[in-house]
């Protein structure tokens, strides 16, 4: 008999967490042995936990699926990754690959579909859903560098130029070149449809 995978589930949504736990349970080869509500509690349950697999809400408090599952590759190498989004927003997929995820699948997809990509992703294969990979390769890659995401991410909340040089440590005339650079490369009028564009594509 094959041995059972064990799963760490992370959510904030405990409806749906309790759910998806619900619906892996009823699996005859998966237990969700540890499920958490915030991003930053990830790392910690995999370290209390010997867990096959990750499965990671995107949009949770704390930290995000994506950075949880950057600081799960680091550190636990062998973990298998599969990031959950609601919002199929192109830039989400690139991020969540390049943080080490394995897979990538829409909340709602099938509960057979999700016990299937946890098999896929211990048996070594990549799982994307199709119609997020096809957005994805229109849509081409975040023209943003780290720096313009980091400083459009601060300015979100409202801050000015000098409250974004003090938090950030930069000069007021370096934070204007940047946010300057950012809103001329996503073809928009200001820091605010910057910072919206950004988001709706997932590159923040």
């Amino acid at each position: 008999m094959s041995r059972t995978i064990k799963v760490l589930l992370a959510e904030d949504q405990s409806m749906v967490r309790e759910a998806l736990a619900a619906l892996l349970g009823l699996e005859p080869d998966i237990e969700v042995v540890v499920q958490v509500a915030r991003g930053d509690e990830v790392l910690a349950a995999a370290r209390a936990h010997d867990v096959d697999v990750a499965l990671l809400d995107i949009e949770m408090p704390g930290m995000t699926g994506i950075e949880a599952a950057a600081g799960l590759h680091k550190e636990f190498p062998a973990l298998k990754l599969i990031v959950l989004t609601t919002f199929g927003r192109p830039g989400y997929l690139r991020s969540a690959m390049e943080s080490g995820a394995d897979a990538f699948l829409v909340k709602d997809a099938p509960a057979a579909q999700l016990a299937q990509a946890v098999r896929k992703v211990l048996a070594g294969e990549r799982v994307i859903d199709p119609t997020l990979a096809a957005a994805a390769l229109a849509e081409g890659a975040n023209p943003l560098t780290d720096r313009e995401r980091e400083i459009l991410r601060a300015a979100a909340d409202g801050s000015t130029n000098a409250e974004l040089a003090t938090a950030l440590h930069l000069s007021q005339g370096t934070v204007r070149n940047y946010l300057s650079t950012a809103i001329q490369k996503l073809a928009v009028r200001n820091r605010a449809e910057a910072v919206r564009i950004a988001r709706e594509k997932g590159w923040l």
